[in-house]
């Protein structure tokens, strides 16, 4: 899958160990993994961060009384250099609950640099959109990697 939909990059003053388990660590994750005006559904996060393993995360959006879910696996997982895992998103929890990871996915490459005191870190999301989603699907990101920011600020 080689369509380039956009990336998000940032630098964080964290050491790398802390970024690894924000991306990694499930009980994290359910903390900042959705834009920082919403917050995660309980119970809906997961994450076995191996070749193989799955994720997932859902996100509550009472303004339009709706309910994102977003899950995957991962197909390379280097500590501390790179994630990367299929995307699937549904909209409702029947869908969710049943996964069909069989369905079409969106793939999705976060790579990691080791900048002493800082880390580096770059989301990039690769697949089909409508015509004009991919501005709004990397605004979105934008939210996501300033709640990523706010919760490695403690």
């Amino acid at each position: 899958m080689s369509n380039f939909l956009y990336s998000v990059e940032r630098e964080y003053n964290v050491p790398m160990e802390t970024m690894w388990q924000a991306w990694v660590n499930p009980a994290a994750l359910d903390v900042w993994y959705c834009p920082t005006d919403l917050k995660t559904i309980p119970g809906a996060t997961t994450s076995v961060a191996v070749d193989g393993g799955v994720w997932s995360v859902g996100v509550d959006v009472p303004e339009y009384n709706h309910r994102a879910y977003f899950f995957g696996k991962y197909s390379k997982v280097d500590p501390g250099k790179q994630l990367v895992h299929s995307m699937h998103y549904v909209e409702n929890q029947v869908d969710f609950d049943a996964r069909d990871y069989g369905a079409p996915a969106h793939k999705v490459v976060i790579d990691f640099e080791d900048r002493g005191d800082k880390t580096w870190v770059r989301f990039s999301q690769y697949g089909e959109l409508p015509e004009g989603q991919a501005p709004r699907a990397q605004a979105g990101m934008e939210s996501y990697f300033d709640n990523l920011g706010n919760y490695l600020a403690g």
